[in-house]
Order: structure tokens, then C-alpha cells, then sequence
């Protein structure tokens, strides 16, 4: 017999693409093959991916306003 086993300890995860949108990544804007190798990343390296975009987000604003400011003295 072929199949998922009838029993499993472990609850079953969300698909990785639902995860990234959850989290904020613009998932419909990739194309297929990029979804592809995001439908790919080991459980470790989705906990990576989404610990880097959390930092990133949080020193985002500071940044952005940086350079909001900047870009309209400058331009």
C-alpha cells in the first residue's frame, strides 16, 4: 500500500506557501517556479527564512523612514 500512514503523532503543518503569506511574504507576486523551490525548504530552513524576515522587519521602519526623509531632501 501506498499513502500517507492512517496515524500520525505529528499534526499536520500548513503548506509552506500559506506560512510565508501569513508572515507577510508577497507570495502571489513570485512566479511558479520560485513557489516551486519555496514549496521545497526543510522545516529548518523555513524557521531560518522567517527568523531573517522578523529581523529584517524590525529594524524596517527606522530604515524606511531614513529613507523617506532622505529621498525627499535629495530629490
Amino acid at each position: 500500500m501506498t499513502g500517507p500512514p492512517a496515524h500520525s503523532d505529528q499534526p499536520e503543518r500548513p503548506p509552506v506557501e500559506a506560512v510565508l503569506n501569513e508572515a507577510g511574504f508577497p507570495v502571489d507576486l513570485l512566479t511558479e517556479e520560485q513557489r516551486v523551490v519555496l514549496s521545497e525548504l526543510t522545516p529548518q530552513e523555513l524557521t531560518l527564512l522567517l527568523d531573517v524576515k522578523n529581523r529584517l522587519d524590525a529594524v524596517g521602519p527606522e530604515v524606511q523612514a531614513h529613507g523617506e526623509i532622505a529621498g525627499g531632501a535629495l530629490f
